[in-house]
């Protein structure tokens, strides 16, 4: 395995720890809400567990972390963020899009935290990435501009692809809206490739998308940065591999599990950089007063026994500009 480092954010200040101060902060409750299972949620919170602590936020000494999970179920959303403004915990931190309208329908007053791919601005989430107003801000990438790159990179490691299914979920606010289609239909025409939407409301109907694909037949397979994919990124990546096609992801961790390639946000910078803005607002900062942050810099990983089984040659071009290489 290569890897570059060439991940980053623009951060906020650096917060110096507490506890190398010799000071102690007073214990705190956070919530997670989590589109998917409560196992996943302490995974993917990991990252911004470590900066809490680096903050002097550390879970079982002077921090509780009440872990909720709507197991891909978007009507339990509601329920368990009013569960956790209920329990008056001191933040409540949400990774899909989803879920801060949720978090956001069930308290006012509790500061919401978020990491996501929409922009927060034309969902009404807040005022203005530098001035959010209200109790909601956090850490935002534009999957719109991600998925029309993403096509590009698809395009440059299938050059012979003329068709390009789009799979994604109509129910998310990352890849259900108008612009997200205007995006990818210019970049489709840009790049001389038919773009086939294939739709997914739930983990049940990747099957019956895939046998739809096997039909069309597209060359190649363009994946949305959506919830319900990242839940399931390990059917998504045995379907693409049973039906022999080549698919685009938004993150690495499809590539680590046997995806061809990604490009996108590296989430655990991301999620820790969510973990910077979680203990500030612990500290006494008000969410209204810490601009939305947008991340900067982004990877592009490829997995080379993939690209082999699937008879696909990566150019030493594309090579170089990767970030990571698995093989």
């Amino acid at each position: 395995m290569r890897r570059r480092e060439f991940i980053g954010l623009v951060s906020g200040a650096a917060v110096l720890p507490l506890a190398a101060r010799g000071q102690q902060p007073a214990s705190r409750t956070i919530g997670v809400l989590g589109f998917g299972s409560v196992e996943g949620a302490r995974t993917g919170f990991v990252p911004t567990q470590r900066r809490l602590a680096e903050m002097g936020y550390v879970e079982g000494r002077n921090l509780t972390i009440e872990f909720r999970g709507a197991n891909a179920r978007e009507d339990r959303l509601a329920e368990l963020a009013a569960e956790l403004a209920q329990r008056r915990v001191d933040a409540i931190v949400v990774f899909a899009g989803q879920s801060i309208v949720a978090a956001k329908a069930a308290t006012t007053s509790i500061p919401i935290l978020f990491f996501t791919g929409f922009d927060p601005v034309q969902s009404g989430f807040v005022t203005s990435l530098n001035r959010p107003g209200g109790n909601v801000t956090g850490i935002s990438v534009l999957n719109t501009e991600l998925l029309a790159k993403r096509l590009q990179v698809l395009c440059e490691l299938v050059p012979s692809a003329k068709s390009i299914a789009f799979l994604y979920s109509p129910t998310s606010l990352v890849s259900g809206g108008d612009s997200v289609g205007n995006e990818l239909a210019s970049a489709a025409e840009t790049l001389a490739v038919k773009l086939s939407p294939v739709e997914a409301r739930h983990a049940d109907d990747f099957e019956a998308a895939f046998a739809t694909m096997a039909i069309a037949r597209p060359d190649a397979v363009l994946v949305s940065a959506d919830a319900l994919m990242f839940q399931n990124r390990a059917t998504l990546v045995r379907l693409a591999a049973r039906h022999m096609l080549p698919a685009a992801y938004p993150i690495r961790e499809f590539v680590a599990g046997g995806g061809l390639m990604s490009y996108g946000t590296n989430y655990s910078e991301a999620y820790r950089q969510v973990g910077d803005y979680v203990g500030r607002v612990l500290n006494g900062e008000k969410p209204e007063n810490l601009p939305v942050q947008r991340v900067t810099r982004l990877e592009l990983v490829i997995n080379i026994t993939t690209a082999k089984a699937l008879g696909l040659t990566v150019t030493p071009s594309l090579l170089a500009r990767a970030d990571e290489v698995i093989e």
